[in-house]
């Protein structure tokens, strides 16, 4: 089975399984696996790999409207190696820091691939979850989309003749920054939030599963990264890019309509509205026709 269908066994005993972070007492806790074959292409840095590992668990905190306190990471490799344990570790505490967050440390051990286990633990004032966004609130994004599609790009030819500075340019975007101070903002009046890990057409899905609601989105009104424009030059494969392609942790929540402009004014990031939420017979669609339910999975 897929990722989705293991949550779906889990969720009858564990109903926290499909949620970015389960809260226990005021306190989010999350974790996340990374392995260098799905999740680290060649020429990723290992400071990069310890921004990227960690940001995606600070990300789940995000979404759930925490403030991040601390994380550990659970680093594996074929062998030790001082610098690029040392670079790792340096990442790791950098984006850390850029949420007011502390890095404290984790485990090490041996594996047959370079693999990242990460934790992250966060204060919750007001939760925010999957299940209640009701037809007539807004559909409002944090950044732009397809940023990871457009670096692994930048990846595939910096293997090739790209050399190193298409390689610093796929690293750099890469290193994604954690959506906490919008998350923080948005927890005040969203009635369901969840970052796009798994991209945006498939967040939109898991959204209206967990709501028993659809989705009317404006496909204009999307918001595309500047370097999927200058990394993709097909106009169908920018859309593939931005929609379902995934892991750009960006925040996806829906508002009351009459929250969206003062929300817009707090949040320290782009507020975009692309869509409102519809009756769930409707479906999810974009510019009216269905929208599939298609993006990344671990499987």
């Amino acid at each position: 089975m897929d990722e989705r269908a293991a949550l779906q066994q889990l969720a009858a005993t564990l109903p926290h399984a499909g949620d970015d972070a389960a809260v226990v007492d005021g306190t989010a806790i999350t974790t996340d696996m990374l392995h260098e074959t799905t999740d680290f292409p060649d020429g990723t840095t290992r400071y990069t790999a310890g921004w990227r590992s960690v940001a995606a668990s600070l990300s789940d905190l995000a979404a759930v409207g925490a403030q991040p306190t601390a994380a550990v990471a659970a680093y594996a490799d074929t062998a030790f190696e001082a610098d690029k344990l040392t670079d790792f570790v340096d990442g790791a505490r950098a984006v850390c820091e850029s949420v007011d967050a502390e890095y404290v440390g984790g485990d090490l051990d041996s594996h047959s691939e370079f693999t990242v286990a990460t934790t992250a633990i966060g204060d919750v004032e007001r939760r925010v979850d999957r299940g209640g966004a009701t037809p007539g609130d807004r559909v409002v994004v944090t950044g732009a989309f397809g940023r990871s599609a457009a670096a692994l790009r930048y990846f595939e030819r910096g293997a090739g003749d790209g050399g190193d500075a298409t390689i610093d340019r796929a690293n750099d975007l890469f290193q994604f920054d954690p959506r906490i101070g919008a998350g923080r903002e948005l927890a005040a009046a969203a009635t369901a939030m969840m970052d796009s890990s798994d991209g945006l057409a498939r967040s939109l899905h898991q959204l209206a599963e967990a709501s028993d609601c659809g989705f009317a989105i404006d496909r204009a009104a999307v918001p595309v990264a500047d370097a999927v424009t200058a990394a993709i030059d097909d106009e169908r494969e920018r859309w593939e890019a931005t929609a379902h392609f995934g892991e750009d942790f960006e925040l996806v929540a829906t508002l009351p309509e009459s929250a969206v402009d003062d929300l817009r004014a707090a949040v320290p990031v782009s507020l975009t509205e692309i869509g409102r939420v519809v009756e769930g017979d409707a479906g999810v669609t974009a510019d009216d026709e269905p929208l599939p339910d298609r993006g990344y999975t671990h499987s």
